[in-house]
């Protein structure tokens, strides 16, 4: 997992591995949207589709699992093995395209050019972004760099590494599937209430860990460990609230707070509210705590692997 990591950030999965080969994490989708086409009807009952929610969420993970247990089993022990298995678990993580996502975002914003930043924090966030202003699109990004941090570089590694590629699979297609199910609308409220919970579950050491990273890497780190403390149980996820409280509070700002979701106003409370509300150099400077967050987890992978391997 650490030599993944390592390639993950400084190389990224390539583009012309991806036109000649798409993704693992696309193929995961084609499987969850199959499903949810064969089996979600609106005509059926709450509970039906609950049942059949959970019935999706469990062939998902158990096709994905016995793939990743059948590739284990068929890598050679020792040396090659080990970079094999980081080869092939390199493309389930997403350092390198968080971060140039979330630079997307910072880049346009610092040149005032608010029509290209809404249009790069859209392919980022689920809420409205046309009418965003630099402080709303500055919120939005780093909340989604906090959030991301977790779910898409330290849960998936924390899994590999406890759990080899089946760990490692699993999670990414329990999250998958609460990407692309897991929303509370009328098509998914009870079909992907089973992949919502389930990545609720997966998440609570990952995300807190990542909260803990945030915190530890931060200058002030004690002022960072006491308002995670405090505010992440207030964020409406269980887990989001921990890396995005810590990185608001380790850069000064306030996130979370009313916004916009499918034109729906929240009224969130705010995260770190004592903060100034984040400019456009708060996402840059939260890249660079971002990037001493894979720092710190690369550290404890060294270790793991010097002193548990």
């Amino acid at each position: 997992m650490l030599i993944a990591l390592l390639l993950d950030r400084l190389i990224g999965w390539p583009d012309w591995v991806f036109q000649r080969l798409s993704h693992p994490v696309v193929w995961i989708g084609k499987l969850i949207s199959l499903a949810e086409i064969s089996f979600n009807q609106t005509s059926q009952t709450d509970q039906a589709q609950k049942f059949l929610g959970a019935i999706t969420i469990i062939g998902v993970i158990s096709i994905c699992g016995f793939a990743g247990f059948i590739v284990m089993s068929i890598l050679p022990s020792g040396f090659w093995g080990m970079i094999l298995t980081a080869l092939i678990a390199w493309p389930f993580l997403a350092s390198k395209s968080l971060a140039d996502h979330v630079m997307a975002v910072a880049r346009p914003l610092v040149a005032d050019n608010l029509a290209e930043a809404r249009q790069a924090v859209s392919m980022i966030v689920g809420r409205d972004a046309e009418e965003m202003e630099s402080t709303a699109i500055s919120r939005a990004a780093i909340e989604s760099l906090a959030e991301n941090t977790s779910d898409g570089i330290i849960a998936p590694v924390f899994w590999g590494a406890f759990f080899g590629l089946p760990g490692l699979i699993i999670y990414k297609a329990i999250n998958t599937a609460d990407s692309m199910i897991g929303y509370r609308n009328a098509r998914y409220l009870h079909f992907g209430w089973a992949s919502a919970k389930l990545d609720d579950l997966v998440n609570l050491i990952p995300a807190r860990l990542t909260g803990g990273l945030y915190a530890l890497t931060s200058p002030q780190r004690q002022f960072v460990f006491a308002i995670m403390q405090r505010d992440a149980p207030q964020h409406r996820s269980p887990n989001a609230g921990w890396p995005e409280s810590a990185l608001a509070a380790s850069l000064g700002v306030r996130l979370s707070g009313p916004r916009h979701y499918e034109g729906t106003p929240t009224n969130d409370p705010w995260l770190n509210a004592t903060g100034k509300d984040p400019e456009p150099r708060d996402i840059v400077i939260g890249l660079s705590r971002y990037n001493y967050v894979l720092c710190a987890m690369a550290g404890l992978l060294l270790v793991g692997a010097l002193f548990l391997g």
